[in-house]
């Protein structure tokens, strides 16, 4: 059974590093709920769910952050616009864990922001996706299940 991972800051939620927008790590409340959903994620990511058996969130954070992160999706109502059940979030300290994370979940393929996380993972999840953006990224997750589908794999 094919199982989706998807990380969370700069793949769903936007801002934070390399964007100029702090609001989400340094500002009060009300700011870091007005952060932005990356473009398109909601709607993709809502399309992908049903093409899977489960879907996660695996994300790297702090206490705080991670607080934050579970406060944004669900003001956003991030987990009923995609059909991602609300208790399918795992978090952990340092980035090379999310592969410790993927093994357990049995994730096949995973989207994330970060070369490093995609380095981790890859011996325990076969599609990988270093996430640019939505468009891009929900085409190749459909080539690679197509291609399965074909090859009678998944």
């Amino acid at each position: 059974m094919n199982r989706l991972g998807i990380d969370i800051g700069r793949v769903i939620i936007a801002g934070g590093s390399g964007s100029g927008d702090t609001a989400f790590f340094s500002g009060d409340t009300a700011a870091m709920l007005r952060t932005p959903a990356v473009p398109g994620a909601f709607e993709a990511i809502a399309r992908l769910v049903p093409l899977f058996g489960d879907a996660w969130l695996v994300s790297k954070c702090g206490p705080r952050i991670q607080q934050r992160s579970l406060e944004w999706l669900l003001h956003h109502r991030f987990f009923e616009r995609t059909g991602i059940p609300e208790g399918n979030v795992r978090f952990c300290l340092r980035r090379p864990e999310k592969a410790i994370h993927c093994a357990e979940l049995g994730i096949t393929h995973f989207v994330d922001d970060k070369p490093d996380v995609i380095a981790a993972i890859t011996p325990v999840v076969p599609y990988r996706y270093l996430f640019k953006d939505w468009g891009r990224t929900e085409a190749a997750v459909l080539r690679d299940l197509q291609a399965e589908a074909a090859a009678g794999v998944g």
